[in-house]
């Protein structure tokens, strides 16, 4: 039901409305069911992550802060509070895996000999459900990272331990591209930088060119492998200088034909990906995306429904980049009930893409091309009050996952039955 009208009444309507703008809407939900978003697994245990170390090591300005009661402890529980974020987003999506995550069974194993095997329930997870995974390098919360270096170490010992990381890392997502039947997008971010003004800047972004030359040399098949770089304006601990500054890897990316990955709060923030999504991609074949929600120093809070995110939504169908962009989400908030985090960001990103597909976009484009600005202004602006909710709650019924804020009812019945008994 919408409101008191028949959710089928209410859509019939309002598909009308939109066909007076020359919007098919049923094309665009079809659309929509089409684009994966890559849930992060991160949100459902703060980046704590499941190997056997010492939990006072964070590195790299990760940081989740809150303690809500309930967080995933093992992977078989990580796993459970996925499957029920899953039920309440529609669409069928993937997920995003750091190598922290690794499920051995409590073994300890070290990051430079990761494989494929420690990854193998993950693996039989992701075939039963109908996700896709994707990968993640993981370079801090280490001993060899407590510094605040890895793969720019000044210490030849340091930088092999993270080379051979890196190494380990694409095997394992090549094993989950040939397992599950579509490429793997492994991200690469690492934390190094200062926290105070450097002397030598140089350095530096020369020995993490030379590393990741001996990361990338053998090149795997794009049918199940595919290489990302992140970069980062700062982070906690590396305020002054960040080695992997957008410039770097926007270089190498071109150079040695790599995905680039955005991060929604990683730049200044005056700074939007939205912006940066149709020039970079006139340079690099691909990108990925990872969208989250700055506030002021902080870049990973739950994204909502903002400008910021309308905008790149928008500019991914609006610029045609549906097949040339991928996107992730990174946040994690351990103030709120964390699966309600994964379902309002997801259900947020996916909206942000709902609208964007309702766009008149040949009609906007025609009025641009005209020199009609005035035209363009007015429908952009009339855009904004058209009934897109009406076509969300339909999506969400055809999708069989609950409409508007009734999902929360599942999230605190699952709150009261597994999660409140976890201590």
């Amino acid at each position: 039901m919408t409101g008191k009208v028949p959710i089928d009444e209410a859509y019939a309507h309002t598909r009308e409305m939109y066909q007076s703008l020359g919007v098919d809407t049923d094309l665009a939900m079809q659309r929509l069911a089409s684009i994966q978003i890559s849930l992060h697994c991160w949100q459902g245990d703060d980046v704590g992550g499941f190997e056997q170390s010492d939990p006072s090591l964070s590195g790299g300005g990760i940081q989740a802060t809150g303690n809500y009661p309930g967080k995933a402890r093992t992977a078989d529980e990580l796993r459970e509070d996925l499957d029920k974020a899953y039920s309440l987003i529609p669409g069928t999506h993937r997920l995003n895996l750091h190598a922290s995550y690794a499920d051995t069974g409590g073994m300890r194993v070290e990051r430079n000999s990761l494989e494929p095997r420690h990854f193998s329930a993950w693996i039989d997870w992701a075939r039963a459900n109908g996700h896709a995974l994707d990968f993640n390098h993981t370079f801090y919360s280490h001993p060899l990272a407590d510094d605040g270096f890895t793969l720019s170490h000044r210490d030849p010992a340091v930088r092999q331990f993270w080379i051979e990381h890196g190494i380990a890392c694409r095997k394992i997502s090549a094993a989950f591209g040939r397992a599950l039947g579509t490429p793997c997008i492994t991200n690469l971010w690492i934390p190094d930088g200062y926290k105070d003004i450097p002397v030598d800047r140089k350095a530096p972004r020369e020995r993490l060119r030379a590393s990741l030359d001996e990361i990338f040399i053998d090149k795997a098949d794009p049918k199940y492998h595919r290489d990302s770089v992140e970069s980062k304006l700062f982070g906690i601990g590396s305020e002054s200088y960040v080695v992997g500054s957008h410039e770097f890897y926007l270089g190498y990316a071109i150079k040695n034909h790599l995905i680039l990955c955005l991060d929604a709060g990683h730049y200044h923030p005056t700074e939007t990906i939205s912006d940066k999504i149709s020039s970079t991609l006139l340079f690099v074949d691909e990108l990925l995306l990872h969208v989250s929600r700055g506030v002021r120093w902080d870049s990973d809070h739950v994204v909502i429904l903002s400008d910021d995110l309308q905008a790149i939504a928008q500019e991914i169908l609006r610029g045609g980049f549906v097949d040339r962009i991928h996107i992730g989400l990174d946040f994690f908030d351990a103030s709120i009930n964390r699966i309600a985090a994964w379902v309002i960001g997801t259900r947020c990103m996916i909206k942000a893409l709902l609208m964007a597909l309702l766009e008149p976009i040949d009609r906007l484009r025609s009025l641009e091309n005209d020199g009609d600005y005035t035209g363009r202004l007015a429908l952009l602006e009339e855009c904004k009050t058209m009934p897109f909710g009406v076509v969300w709650d339909y999506y969400c019924h055809k999708q069989d996952v609950p409409q508007r804020l009734t999902w929360m009812n599942e999230v605190k019945q699952y709150e009261s039955s597994v999660l409140s008994k976890r201590q």
